[in-house]
């Protein structure tokens, strides 16, 4: 079987399961407060919990996947998965959806990171950035698909009609995920967590998580407060643009290495969130997530492949999931220090965003450097 061939068919596998853990995101609000006797603070915690799992052990993941191979890791994930969506249709109330919740994460991880392993273990040298770029768009794709799925499906069939497509389509990832090769196994694995490797490149890719989390939690309430209307029509342009530009243009990290498309992308991304934060008109402000979509989309493959040119053999999967790591914590940042700063200027929370996205640029020459490190 050819790379092209195993990478398909690992991407199909994470996009289903993506799309299944998708499919509960609009569900669990109305399941926590309408059947469960919920607040709105136990429908944080629900989502939380995920991702506090998923951060906490991605690295652990990436280790695992070097050490046992991929494609066992993604399967041990997608039957977990699995028994996930059935978990969900269980009567036991509140703390078993916090528990059903937190093994998610245990799930995510395994499947994102062992997957983003694999897949630099396929990827022509010549063509990582661009592979590495499509990867990330599969659990991408899920996430987006997910929630209209589970959206279709609750008012098709309640409830029973989600928990079903969360169990399926994990089944299905699994069969797909059987008949591949196995991923290579590295016989010797460090034991560091977070390698040296990982954390400038991380920073940096947290620097452009932040615009993100602030484009997502206030990009729609920003316009509202100058009476600007479809603010969250921002999203879909952001989304869109953040697809194409990784489809059409993912190959240019590789032929013109990661610095310049950092450079360019932290540029872009920076200048749409200041047009989004002092927009006068929808027009303005959708070009605005258009520049951001489209500069923040190839800074993960950029950064993806400085990590992995400087990372060690045994250390690539804890560094790989190291890296997805402090995204996590800056997305979180961003809503956090973003509401503060939202409380007295929604424009100044734009630019406090694009501020910080434009620490990339700083951060990303330093991350070319070479790092010592030992297993």
């Amino acid at each position: 079987m050819t790379w092209a061939r195993t990478f398909a068919g690992l991407v199909a596998a994470l996009f289903a399961t993506f799309t299944a853990f998708g499919a509960a995101v609009p569900v669990i609000p109305r399941l926590v407060t309408e059947e469960l006797g919920g607040t709105p603070f136990a429908v944080g915690a629900a989502f939380t919990s995920t991702a506090a799992v998923t951060l906490a052990l991605r690295p652990y993941g990436g280790q695992l996947a070097q050490r046992f191979g991929s494609r066992r890791l993604m399967l041990a994930g997608a039957a977990l998965a699995a028994v996930i969506g059935a978990m969900y249709a269980l009567p036991w109330g509140l703390p078993g959806l916090i528990a059903t919740r937190l093994i998610m994460g245990v799930a995510e991880a395994l499947l994102f990171t062992a997957g983003s392993v694999w897949t630099v273990q396929l990827a022509p040298e010549s063509r990582r950035g661009q592979i590495v770029g499509w990867y990330g768009l599969a659990m991408w794709g899920g996430f987006m698909a997910g929630p209209a799925l589970g959206e279709s499906l609750y008012r098709l069939g309640s409830y029973p009609a989600v928990w079903a497509a969360a169990v399926v389509l994990p089944l299905l990832a699994a069969a797909v995920l059987s008949r591949l090769p196995a991923g290579a196994r590295v016989p010797v694995v460090s034991r560091k967590l977070i390698p040296g490797a990982a954390v400038l490149p991380g920073l940096a890719l947290g620097a452009g998580a932040f615009g993100y989390g602030v484009f997502v939690g206030f990009g729609a309430l920003a316009l509202s407060t100058r009476g600007i209307a479809n603010g969250p029509v921002l999203l879909s342009v952001f989304s869109a643009a953040y697809i194409a530009t990784r489809l059409v243009a993912g190959r240019l990290p590789d032929r013109l290495g990661p610095m310049p498309v950092i450079v360019v992308s932290s540029l872009a991304e920076a200048i749409g969130l200041a047009m989004i934060g002092f927009a006068p008109g929808w027009w303005v402000a959708a070009a605005g997530a258009v520049l951001s979509g489209a500069g923040f989309t190839l800074l993960y493959p950029s950064l993806a492949m400085i990590t992995i040119s400087r990372a060690p053999e045994p250390e690539r999967g804890a560094a790989l999931g190291a890296l997805s790591s402090l995204y996590d914590i800056f997305f979180g940042l961003a809503g956090l220090v973003g509401g503060v700063v939202a409380d007295i200027s929604y424009p100044g929370t734009f630019a406090l965003a694009a501020a910080v996205v434009l620490g990339s640029l700083a951060l990303g020459p330093l991350a070319t450097r070479p790092v010592s490190s030992g297993v």
